[in-house]
């Protein structure tokens, strides 16, 4: 399986997921575990971020698995940021922020669409190894991801612009999926809006969004037919997802839909969509005269769904429909009967309170807007000062923490009370004066930057290299033995006397090993680092010189025993 077979089926599953029957979501949910597994032996960090995504929208969509889904969030947050990817740690937020939909943190999931947006403001340029395409396609998917949550919380002026920020990502690229995917999301939210207006009795405004949603569902069938999502071939789109149905039924409700509006209810789709179905069947009976049996329709709705947390405003939508049906169903008996005047009705006075309170949610909106733009702005800068703090800490050249960070790291593991071992290494390159001298410094920058990332790639993830100064790294390697630390050390060395005399030059590396010792300062240490380095150069380079204890003897702090052979691992002979 090559990956882009496997990122393509990652695709294929996640549309599937989201509308199909709940045994297949799971046995969907297992093919992705499965998957994932794979690219984490494999290790491409992008693919693995692509997989932990699919993973964990599969539990978001899936009843009884959500909470299952937020280990993997937390794990593709942490993957996306060690290894700087920018549009799918934006996603993660997202996600995390429709998890706290879920379990009805509204406020919470605000701000994780903060962070999520502020990421996406500062996006920084294609990266060229994905292509423009797959990185249009990433910012449209992050957009969205962000636009559900949105979505789901009724604020649906932010959620427009960021929808249309989506459009745009990829409006030269998309292929029929994206623009399908579009299309709906752009229905659903309308539809929502629409009946969100109605509730402070804004009927005009409802009805124009009713009505582009009706001409977008037209505009959805052509892509459709040739999208990932489970269809049957050959029958429209209107027929066969419920939000396209419902947009035609809002926009004009009449009794010639209430045969596939009927059918549709029972179709698989997210909790919140079915709503929108029954609500239009519901106003469909209505305008046929069969309000007795559009009330009964609620109702079962209303159980049926009553445990549905993704989207608390439509929830308001359906108690507004059953409460406004009442209301009319009332005004029918009052007529053949004595009833009590306006003022004493307590049905009418219900309904009063219930538009009062409309009103105060709608200026609410206002304050939720703010809060979203506040904290928007405030991840921003944070970002920003966080930029400018790393820049401070980071060599220009290597992109590795300099000279200023490495002192402050070893400082503490210095004044640590921990008893684990901290190998510390300083490297020296062999060779690269000749590299300045016969060729040019530029040459030199460019050998300097290889053999940074090749140290990098060829020890553990928790070890930190730094530039130290010219052509001078220091690594630290926590926790680590002197035996395993030799292991890790030799395997760099390796690694740079192995590379490509046109990348490297011939230049190898001279180690010195030491292990801190127990109340010994940074500079101690370092310096007796140097003079194991100075070891190997006087051996002939190309090799590690370890100093398991002092002079004095004593042993190094985490150290179970003392070394009383010669150390040096000899790491290959010169090219």
């Amino acid at each position: 399986m090559s990956d882009a077979w496997v990122l393509g089926r990652a695709r294929e599953l996640i549309a599937a997921v989201q509308r199909t029957d709940h045994a297949e979501q799971l046995r969907v949910t297992e093919t992705l575990d499965e998957l994932l597994e794979e690219t984490r032996r494999r290790g491409e960090p992008t693919l693995v971020a692509h997989l932990l995504r699919a993973a964990g929208l599969a539990r978001l969509v899936t009843r009884g698995l959500a909470d299952e889904a937020e280990p993997l969030l937390d794990e593709m947050l942490t993957h996306t940021r060690r290894h700087g990817l920018a549009l799918l740690r934006a996603d993660a937020h997202a996600l995390r922020g429709r998890l706290l939909v879920l379990r009805e943190q509204e406020d919470a999931a605000l701000t994780e669409i903060a962070r999520a947006l502020a990421l996406l403001d500062d996006v920084p340029a294609p990266e060229v190894h994905l292509g423009r395409r797959a990185w249009d396609r990433l910012l449209a998917s992050a957009l969205n991801d962000c636009w559900i949550v949105l979505n789901q919380l009724g604020v649906y002026e932010a959620a427009e612009e960021v929808i249309t920020r989506a459009h745009q990502a990829i409006r030269d690229s998309a292929g029929p999926h994206e623009i399908t995917l579009q299309l709906m999301n752009r229905v659903k939210m309308l539809l929502g809006w629409g009946l969100r207006l109605e509730r402070v009795g804004r009927t005009e405004e409802a009805g124009e969004k009713f009505r582009t949603a009706a001409s977008m569902t037209i505009a959805v069938e052509a892509s459709f037919a040739e999208s990932l999502f489970p269809r049957k071939p050959g029958v429209p789109a209107v027929e066969q997802v419920g939000v396209l149905a419902a947009s035609l039924a809002l926009a004009a409700p009449a009794a010639a839909h209430v045969e596939r509006l009927r059918k549709l209810t029972g179709e698989t789709g997210y909790p919140h969509e079915q709503l929108l179905v029954t609500i239009a069947l519901a106003r469909c009976l209505v305008a046929d005269g069969r309000e007795a049996e559009a009330m009964r329709t609620l109702l079962e709705a209303r159980h049926t769904e009553a445990e549905d947390t993704s989207q608390p405003s439509m929830r308001l939508n359906l108690l507004r429909e059953l409460t406004t049906l009442s209301g009319g169903l009332a005004d029918d008996t009052e007529r053949q009967s004595d009833a009590p005047s306006p003022d004493e009705d307590p049905m009418r006075l219900l309904l009063d309170y219930a538009t009062a309170l409309e009103d105060e949610l709608w200026s609410m909106r206002e304050s939720q807007i703010a809060t979203l733009n506040t904290r928007r702005e405030h991840e921003r800068l944070s970002a920003e000062h966080g930029a400018i703090t790393q820049q401070a800490m980071q060599d220009p050249l290597t992109s590795l923490p300099n000279r200023r960070a490495l002192d402050e790291r070893l400082r503490a593991f210095a004044t640590s009370t921990s008893s684990e071992p901290l190998s510390v290494a300083l490297v020296d390159l062999d060779g690269f004066k000749d590299v300045n001298d016969q060729h040019s410094h530029a040459e030199g920058d460019a050998v300097l930057r290889v053999v940074a990332s090749t140290l990098r790639d060829a020890l553990r993830a928790d070890d930190i290299v730094a530039r130290y100064g010219g052509d001078e790294f220091v690594i630290l390697l926590p926790k680590a033995s002197m035996s395993a630390a030799t292991q890790a050390l030799t395997r760099a060395v390796k690694a740079v006397a192995s590379l490509p005399r046109h990348l490297s030059h011939g230049v190898t590396l001279s180690v010195g090993q030491v292990c801190l010792r127990a109340q010994e300062s940074a500079e101690e240490v370092l310096s007796r680092a140097d003079a194991a380095m100075y070891q190997a150069k006087r051996r002939g380079g190309n090799q590690i010189a370890s100093s398991p204890a002092g002079e004095d003897g004593s042993v190094e702090r985490g150290a179970t025993h003392s070394q009383g052979t010669d150390p040096t691992a000899q790491a290959g002979g010169h090219p």
